[in-house]
């Protein structure tokens, strides 16, 4: 029995191709049965998540199945550029455990994939169409990404500019879970700050827009509230968090602002965060005792410092991948 993947993902794709290839959870264990009537294999399990489709098959012959694999495959491809990678036998095996340790992810070192196989393989094995060779691969392959977690640092430090910010309110508050989020503009830098800080725990998210409408639509999709643009500085006063992007041509929020709020803020922390070009926020607003304020340039440097970190850790990771490969093959 030989082992194959053929896939497609981010890299090989666009989005209107891998979206031709999408399985739902729900549909899986189907996908997977689905494989096996299509190459006449014995065992096969289907990958799909928003990025990536890979298909995993043991056959009797690697490039026969690969071909018709190929063949049946053909037609969802029709009108683009041919997206697949190929990957047959010990390769096959080491994709897929780079898959699972979150080195061939669009954000390197990512988590969320080690559970996405695992779903895809325990639908596989519920539908009856995995056997004693995937069996065997895929649970060594959730240990390699176990491994691999554990005993690096790929996942370690924020690469995206969300979650360097929520990275430094829960060092300067601790936790976010008493924490509220005003949010001036409503563009998709601003969405994707706040729901990063939502998903950590932050209560509540207020929305301020010079465009009301726009303000209450994105305040509706973070089950906050909105309020007009001009009554910002009366919110001020009780929020811990200000995400700023407004597209304005000059400074909205001004040190004199925000003094002028702080004894009834009671001289609470203040996290200020400028994503927007040219800036919302005058930097002597952080000269303020209790006001931590950054720019969209100095997230992104932490960003790009955790990235260069993770990429360190890329031959430490191989290094891992191969030693229990070998463990597998032998």
């Amino acid at each position: 029995m030989e082992l194959i993947c053929l896939g497609l993902n981010h890299k090989t794709a666009p989005v209107e191709v891998r979206e031709r290839f999408a399985v739902g959870n729900t549909k899986l264990g189907e996908a997977s049965q689905n494989l096996l009537e299509m190459v006449g294999a014995p065992e096969g399990v289907v990958v799909s998540t928003c990025n990536r489709t890979e298909f995993y098959l043991a056959a009797d012959s690697a490039p026969a199945a690969m071909k018709q694999l190929e063949h049946c495959l053909a037609e969802k491809v029709h009108g683009h550029e041919e997206p697949f990678y190929r990957y047959e036998k010990a390769e096959a095996a080491r994709h897929l455990c780079k898959v699972v340790s979150g080195l061939d992810s669009m954000l390197l070192g990512e988590t969320e994939i080690f559970g996405q196989v695992k779903q895809a393989y325990k639908a596989a094995h519920a539908a009856g169409t995995t056997g004693p060779i995937l069996n065997k691969l895929f649970q060594k392959v959730f240990s390699v990404g176990k491994k691999v977690r554990t005993q690096t640092s790929i996942q370690e430090g924020s690469t995206s500019i969300g979650n360097v910010a929520v990275e430094l309110a829960e060092k300067i508050f601790g936790h976010l879970k008493d924490s509220e989020v005003m949010v001036l503009g409503a563009g998709a830098m601003s969405r994707l700050t706040a729901q990063a800080l939502v998903s950590r725990g932050a209560k509540s998210v207020i929305v301020a827009n010079r465009t009301h409408d726009r303000a209450i639509e994105l305040a509706n999709e973070m089950n906050g509230r909105a309020v007009r643009f001009d009554d910002w500085l009366e919110v001020l006063k009780d929020v811990d968090v200000v995400i700023s992007s407004t597209g304005a041509p000059y400074t909205i929020i001004n040190k004199d602002e925000v003094e002028s709020v702080r004894r009834v803020r009671k001289f609470r922390p203040l996290f200020l965060i400028d994503i927007a070009v040219p800036r919302d926020i005058d930097h002597s607003v952080g000269e303020i005792e209790e006001v931590y304020l950054y720019d969209i340039d100095a997230l992104e440097q932490m960003a790009d410092e955790a990235r260069s970190r993770r990429l360190k850790q890329i031959i430490e990771c191989e290094k891992i991948i191969e030693a229990e490969l070998a463990k597998l093959m032998t």
